[in-house]
């Protein structure tokens, strides 16, 4: 791949590996700080909010996955975690050549959050869980969740403008 191509999706594999794992580690941080918050609380009601009308500060003790499916299967879905999240990485780093700026920032995310919850599993039995909106009825979540949803949105983003792209140079 010459120069010219290379800029033409951004970033060089070097920046892109570099975005990834700066971000993965930024996010995973950012995730177990805000959950060590509520470190040695129990469950109990709405600890704070509505901020703004629109968040409550609602502590859980997750067992299972979103809306209480698999309910106490955390073990096996911290080893789920972690296999969907060394898939994820493996292709991120097979088409990384392929890849662009937005679509490894995505990548980094969902793998990010993936650890996240995967490390509380693990070291706690239960995925830690405290925002939740107010003005509708949707399971409570964390930081790690953030980074798995917006992850996927970003990727979905960042495919379709790079299939925009391609699309285009090919006309």
């Amino acid at each position: 791949m010459g120069a010219a191509e290379k800029n033409v999706r951004g970033m060089g594999t070097a920046a892109k590996a570099a975005v990834f794992f700066t971000v993965l580690v930024a996010w995973v941080l950012l995730d177990q700080f805000t959950k060590s918050l509520f470190s040695g609380m129990q469950p109990a009601g709405v600890l704070a909010g509505p901020f703004a009308g629109l968040i409550d500060i609602r502590l859980v003790h997750n067992t299972g996955g979103a809306w209480g499916i698999f309910s106490d299967s955390t073990f096996g879905l911290g080893v789920f975690s972690v296999v969907v999240c060394v898939v994820i990485a493996g292709f991120f780093f097979a088409t990384i050549k392929q890849t662009s700026g937005l679509q490894t920032f995505a990548f980094a995310l969902i793998v990010a959050g993936g650890i996240g919850n995967a490390i509380d599993r693990f070291v706690q039995g239960y995925v830690t869980d405290f925002i939740e909106f107010s003005f509708i009825d949707f399971p409570v979540f964390n930081v790690a969740d953030i980074g798995v949803t917006c992850g996927f949105a970003l990727l979905i983003i960042g495919l379709l403008v790079s299939w925009r792209k391609d699309g285009a140079e090919g006309e």
